[in-house]
């Protein structure tokens, strides 16, 4: 029975409107976005299948392997994913447009043993405000590996470490691609994860000396199969999305103040973690977004972590039981056991709804008004009241605003007051609760909440 009720309520998800000046409270079901709901039913399994056969056709996809070749190797692959994104590009109206990253990489004595020919290949769809600076990315990494990670000349199919991940960025280009967003989304698969988050790091250097105002990376990794080995656990209604507490990126300089405001669980990762879940939740159908509470898996890492040590709010994404059979293994057959990355061991069904879980809130950002500014609550007095004010966004048309509530001990927003004014005087005491507030386009498209600062 709690099964039963906690499903049907993902599937209406209620909202408290507060009247501000009265006690009075209502209840509003949230209208879903009816684009967003064509562009999320627009995810094809059969596509996805296509490209992850594709990928596993170029043999390895090792970083360290072939640059030369036209049909094997990473070199090979990665002309691929640029094809794919030019074909969306011809039927964007210009808005999409395709490029490859190249660098050389020198010997590093460590998985680097000689100079690396490495590339990102990226899909770039440009915003249509020029006011709007914002940057939302999508990523998976592109590269493959077996047992010996400097075996770069075996097959290493890679169908779902990550060939999942980049089929989902490729399936996602293709959808948004021939829609129009005010700010930019990024389409990247990265070269090098396996070797220690090359292509990432390299991109996320790049976004910091450029000064990219990257608001949201959603990096997918290892995200198709829905059983894992030893425990025998089959379940296609549940992904993780990892997301740091304590902020990576200047922790010395924000320890006081997050120890006195006891905001441990409130960096800018966890909460778009927090965005993933309610929007996700909010679009797919059995589909279940578990909040892990830790960067990565225990002593592990990805690409998006590149991101969240240069301060950008980033997570991960990933199946709920991983399958290690299937995983970083030679091909081959032992005691009745079939070994290794190949795409007969995926579930597609799993790998349309994780991928419609990015598309979804990938479309809700990008139709988002930016953030609220100058976010405060009022310490001045001593009351079980909370007054919150703040200014409006910078870019973006504002219907309103939500503020945010839960109590300290609740992993998750429970309540949303909707205002078109920009204070609220509430009857929840800072003490017990924690708040935040977004901005709210005419769709009913919000942005990610915004945690007040002190206010006097």
């Amino acid at each position: 029975m709690e099964l039963l009720v906690r499903n049907r309520m993902r599937k209406i998800i209620f909202l408290l409107i507060f009247f501000c000046g009265t006690n009075v409270c209502a209840q509003m079901i949230i209208q879903k976005d009816s684009q967003i709901e064509s562009i999320v039913s627009e995810v094809n399994g059969d596509s996805m299948r296509s490209y992850i056969n594709k990928l596993v056709s170029f043999g390895t996809r090792h970083t360290l392997s072939s640059t030369k070749e036209e049909k094997k190797g990473i070199g090979a692959a990665r002309e691929w994913v640029i094809q794919k994104f030019k074909d969306f590009s011809s039927r964007s109206n210009g808005r999409f447009t395709a490029e490859l990253d190249r660098w050389k990489l020198p010997p590093d004595n460590k998985r680097i043993d000689v100079e690396a020919d490495m590339g990102n290949p990226m899909g770039i769809l440009k915003g249509s405000d020029p006011s709007d600076k914002r940057i939302f990315i999508i990523s998976a990494h592109l590269d493959s590996r077996i047992s010996n990670v400097q075996n770069r000349t075996d097959d290493a199919p890679g169908a779902n470490d990550d060939g999942s991940g980049t089929a989902a960025v490729i399936e996602c280009a293709r959808i948004l691609s021939k829609h129009n967003f005010a700010s930019t989304i990024l389409f990247v698969a990265f070269s090098g994860e396996e070797q220690g988050l090359l292509g990432a790091e390299r991109l996320a250097q790049r976004a910091k000396d450029s000064s990219w105002n990257i608001e949201a990376v959603l990096n997918n990794d290892i995200m198709g199969s829905n059983q894992s080995n030893e425990t025998g656990i089959i379940d296609n209604t549940r992904v993780r999305v990892f997301s740091e507490g304590l902020p990576a990126f200047d922790l010395d300089k924000k320890s006081a103040s997050i120890r006195q405001l006891g905001m441990e669980n409130d960096g800018i990762s966890r909460q778009l973690a927090r965005y993933v879940k309610e929007t996700g939740e909010r679009y797919i159908a059995n589909l279940e977004v578990v909040m892990i509470y830790r960067n990565d898996r225990f002593l592990r890492g990805g690409d998006h972590t590149a991101f969240v040590l240069k301060g950008y709010p980033a997570v991960r994404i990933t199946e709920m039981n991983e399958n290690y059979d299937h995983q970083h293994q030679d091909l081959r057959t032992e005691n009745g056991i079939r070994y290794g990355d190949v795409s007969e061991f995926m579930d597609f069904e799993y790998l349309r709804k994780n991928t419609a879980l990015n598309l979804a809130c990938l479309a809700n950002l990008a139709k988002s008004p930016s953030k609220p500014v100058d976010v405060k609550i009022d310490v001045r007095n001593l009351t079980n009241y909370t007054l919150l004010n703040w200014k409006g966004p910078a870019t973006g048309k504002v219907k309103g605003y939500f503020v945010l509530i839960r109590e300290t001990h609740q992993s998750h927003w429970q309540k949303k007051f909707y205002t078109t004014a920009t204070t609220m005087r509430l009857p929840y005491s800072k003490d017990n609760y924690f708040f935040a507030v977004q901005s709210v386009s005419a769709d009913g498209n919000e942005s990610i909440p915004e945690v007040p600062a002190i206010g006097r």
